[in-house]
């Protein structure tokens, strides 16, 4: 009787090369090892540390809520939330309005419309830091050339001293970051309105719709769905903004220009409590969180927009 000999059983990982499931799971791996290592890791330490009184140099010990309970009483903290809040707000609104003005017209027959484009997108590619050290030259109090300017017309008498001002400083700050981030909006808009069907136009126009009466009913709708992703990542860039307000004032004048993202830097890194820093971080998630879920749901297509009943 021959004996038959048994085929050799495949390894693991043979099997796994063979499973698609397996083989999507080791490209992912990467993937998920850097996130964990550059995300989640770094989260749950600066949650961590926000229960301590690290400081740079000394391992600090658990005291509980002890930092929030400082902050609580820190009237530096309450305003560089309420200069959050005001920066986020002004700017995201401003950036939604003009970018959507700029997709509406690069979105006609215009000539040399693919190079208006282009230039649309210069400040969006201009390093972040190169674009606040031109924005620092804008406003300065002696070499403005907007004060120039306006001393040439006899508008005014001396220069604008536009950084040295809470409110002019808080005003040229958010108007550094919405020439910035105009270029995003605007794109972004402009893909949105390119996948509105021109049907649709033109059966509106002639029913007799005007203008106004086709972007109210036909585009606006069709374009929310946009919006509401365009808005939550401009909301999301500009609440965490860092760079441009460090590099204009670096929260000056007089803590006037604080953001949350920049007193916690402050706090943690040259002041040296880390564990102050890190609460101040953490205590921006559920501002985060709700200036987010407020721009993507507030904004997503209702029932009614689709034809149907709210």
């Amino acid at each position: 009787m021959s004996s038959i000999e048994s085929a050799p059983k495949p390894s693991f990982l043979d099997r796994l090369s063979q499973s698609r499931n397996g083989l999507g799971l080791l490209f992912m791996l990467p993937a998920a090892v850097f996130l964990i290592c550059f995300l989640t890791y770094p989260l749950f330490l600066g949650v961590w540390l926000g229960f301590t009184d690290t400081q740079i140099g000394r391992p600090g010990v658990f005291i509980g809520l002890e930092n929030y309970l400082w902050l609580f009483d820190d009237s530096v903290f309450w305003m560089s939330v309420f200069n959050t809040i005001l920066y986020t707000t002004v700017a995201s609104v401003l950036k939604f309005g003009l970018g959507l003005w700029l997709a509406i017209i690069l979105n006609e027959h215009l000539p040399f419309k693919n190079l208006f484009r282009a230039i649309i997108l210069l400040p969006w590619v201009v390093p972040t830091v190169l674009s606040a050290l031109a924005f620092w030259w804008i406003f300065d109090s002696q070499f403005s050339i907007i004060s120039w300017v306006l001393m040439q017309w006899g508008l005014i008498d001396t220069p604008i001293n536009f950084l040295g001002d809470p409110n002019t400083a808080r005003a040229s700050v958010i108007a550094a970051n919405v020439w910035r981030g105009i270029p995003f909006v605007a794109i972004s808009l402009l893909a949105g309105l390119q996948t509105i069907p021109q049907s649709l136009h033109e059966a509106a126009a002639l029913d007799g719709a005007t203008s106004w009466q086709r972007f109210r009913s036909v585009t606006l709708p069709l374009l929310t769905p946009i919006i509401a992703v365009v808005m939550t990542f401009s909301v999301l860039f500009t609440f965490t903004d860092f760079q441009l307000i460090y590099v204009l004032t670096r929260g000056g004048p007089v803590n006037a220009t604080h953001l949350m993202a920049t007193l916690s830097f402050q706090r943690g890194i040259p002041g040296g409590q880390l564990g102050e820093g890190a609460a101040i971080a953490v205590a921006m998630i559920p501002f985060l969180l709700a200036a987010i879920l407020f721009s993507f749901f507030g904004l997503q297509r209702r029932k009614w927009q689709q034809g149907g009943n709210d």
